[in-house]
């Protein structure tokens, strides 16, 4: 038997670890049998409810949440072969993911009543769940803290190990496909997709889970790598729905792009950017300025790779012109520059129609029509067919996306591991520090905001094709839409700064969010200020943190307790203050 049912209590009133594990796998059971009723008696609620013995996508997550809930109490139990699921304790996962299972099933069971207008509207099989669900929830609270250090992992032969790194990137992309793939028209169940996966994803790091994969990923990089990669490729090709879908992932990934380069600018060097957007509206109006756009003022025509090159210069050269004299200011003054020239930049593109100033950017009307990409002959805006798989133009531009995304990544961690990457890290740190030795502040900080500001123009390129016009509207400070600066930030921020995979998984939650719980459009802003100072409260390193974050942040949590030393074992020194 596990450790923890080893550690019973002293108290005969209170029920026994066993007994209360036992407890947790008996409601989870019963729980995954409820999802084979019917839990509503009409099909006016999304998802179709009715059906017995066949659960729908709401019952699906629920059943899945049960599943792991047993699982990890059967781990507790010391059950053969399962051990692996807890490598740090077993109690706080398995409460974690009893709690989340029966927040999903609530949830479901109080969207019917709500939708339907009545508490009769539910089938029995929605109450056996809800009060089953409950049960491994109250059980599990119960347990004691087992939570221990994780002992040295069974090392595995290497084919074992890349066959658990292809599973890893399986079930992710599973995830992934399935949370974009929820139906816009009925955000219930994205709603509780996202609460089975929070509560999950906490569940898995509390359990060292996820410390142990990382562990095994890191010593096959080159396999981890190539995994992530192909996973990534092949998601237009599992779409059922074509490209109805597609477009929320190519801005997911111009969106992350862009916070990647963000990143540079405030995870590395520490420069609080709040007028970044305006970077990326510089590609994408100087991509639309030379593709042939049929508005546009200067009647060229580049091809992809001389539009992508000049976006990318333009944007570093007004990163180099904002910088220069507004870099050697520091901390709140900095961020006031940089959002005035986020709105200077909004604003001078509205006037730049002919009237208000030269007709460049057609003003406020923007530069409409911009044709689709056409690379070696092959046209981003028409459907191919790639392994028996039509793909639309929105997945074109999407493998169009991940090629930019790679190279992006690897500039990004090219440059944190340089030695101007170190001399980031030491300005952010402590500039007065790094000048004193002998580091050049001014120049290390305009090459951040340089590199950082060619990374979003080149993002900007593709937007602008993707989007077929640019206007002025798409580049503010904040607004309802991503990508915008404030929306950057809270990327970078609540991913974790300093971090390749944290933007970009904050990226993905800001866009896919907003873009699914379309009727929480006017609390956006509140919402995600709510998150933002719950985040800095439990989680201040960000959801993905490096190491250095996570030590600055939580050095103090845990400090174990230091024995006085007996008298026969004190020094003199200590003897003396003990007289004393």
């Amino acid at each position: 038997m596990s450790t923890m049912t080893e550690n019973l209590p002293k108290n005969p009133a209170t029920p026994k670890p066993t007994a209360l594990l036992w407890a947790v796998v008996g409601g989870s059971l019963v729980t995954v049998v409820s999802t084979f009723l019917a839990w509503t008696w009409t099909t006016a609620f999304p998802g179709n409810l009715t059906v017995y013995g066949y659960p729908a996508e709401l019952q699906l997550l629920t059943l899945v949440g049960a599943v792991l809930t047993a699982a990890h109490a059967l781990s507790a139990l010391g059950i053969k072969g399962l051990g692996w699921l807890t490598p740090t304790g077993a109690r706080k996962a398995t409460w974690i993911l009893a709690l989340g299972t029966f927040a999903t099933t609530l949830f479901t069971a109080l969207a019917i009543i709500v939708e339907l207008g009545a508490l009769v509207d539910l089938e029995p099989g929605a109450g056996i769940a809800v009060l089953a669900s409950a049960v491994p929830a109250i059980a599990a609270h119960k347990l004691p803290d087992d939570t221990r250090k994780a002992a040295p992992a069974k090392e595995l032969p290497s084919w074992a190990e890349i066959l658990l790194i292809v599973a890893v990137f399986a079930i992710g992309l599973f995830v992934v496909t399935f949370g974009i793939d929820t139906d816009d028209s009925e955000p219930q169940l994205f709603i509780a997709f996202l609460i089975l996966v929070g509560f999950t994803a906490t569940a898995l790091i509390k359990s060292g889970l996820v410390a142990r994969i990382s562990a095994i990923t890191a010593r096959n990089r080159q396999v981890t790598v190539t995994a992530s990669l192909v996973a990534a490729i092949a998601f237009p090709f599992i779409q059922q729905s074509g490209d109805t879908y597609t477009l929320i992932a190519v801005n997911i990934l111009i969106f992350a792009t862009v916070a990647l380069g963000l990143n540079i600018v405030v995870g590395l060097a520490g420069l609080l950017d709040l007028g970044y957007v305006a970077f990326l509206g510089v590609g994408a109006y100087t991509a639309a300025l030379v593709s042939g756009a049929t508005s546009s003022a200067f009647g060229v025509q580049f091809p992809f790779w001389a539009s992508a090159l000049t976006g990318m210069a333009a944007s570093l050269v007004f990163g180099v012109v904002i910088g220069a004299p507004t870099l050697r200011l520091r901390g709140d003054y900095l961020a006031i520059v940089t959002l005035g020239f986020g709105e200077i930049f909004r604003i001078a593109m509205g006037n730049l129609d002919g009237t208000s100033g030269p007709k460049i950017t057609n003003g406020p009307n923007g530069i409409p029509n911009i044709p689709q990409l056409e690379f070696f002959g092959y046209n981003f805006g028409e459907s191919h067919t790639v392994l028996g798989v039509e793909l639309g133009a929105y997945a074109n531009y999407y493998l169009l996306m991940i090629l930019v995304m790679a190279l992006v990544i690897i500039v990004f961690s090219r440059a944190a591991n340089s030695r101007i990457g170190r001399a980031w890290v030491a300005i952010r740190e402590d500039e007065t520090a790094a000048t004193a030795m002998g580091i050049n502040g001014f120049r290390v900080k305009l090459v951040a905001f340089a590199l950082g500001a060619a990374l979003a123009g080149l993002a900007g390129t593709v937007q602008a094709h993707v989007n077929t016009t640019v206007v002025p509207e798409n580049y503010v400070f904040a607004g309802p839409v991503p990508p915008n600066s404030a929306f950057l930030l809270a990327a970078v921020i609540l991913g974790g700064m300093g971090t390749i995979n944290g933007p970009i998984l904050g990226s993905a939650l800001l866009f896919l969010i907003p873009a699914k719980l379309q009727f929480l459009q006017d609390y956006q802003l509140l919402g995600f200020g709510i998150a933002l100072i719950l985040l800095m409260r439990f989680r201040p390193e960000g959801l993905i943190a490096n190491k250095r974050a996570k030590l600055e942040f939580h050095e103090n949590d845990e400090q174990p307790a230091v024995p006085e030393p007996r008298p026969s074992e004190e020094s003199g020194i200590g003897t003396a203050k003990a007289g004393a």
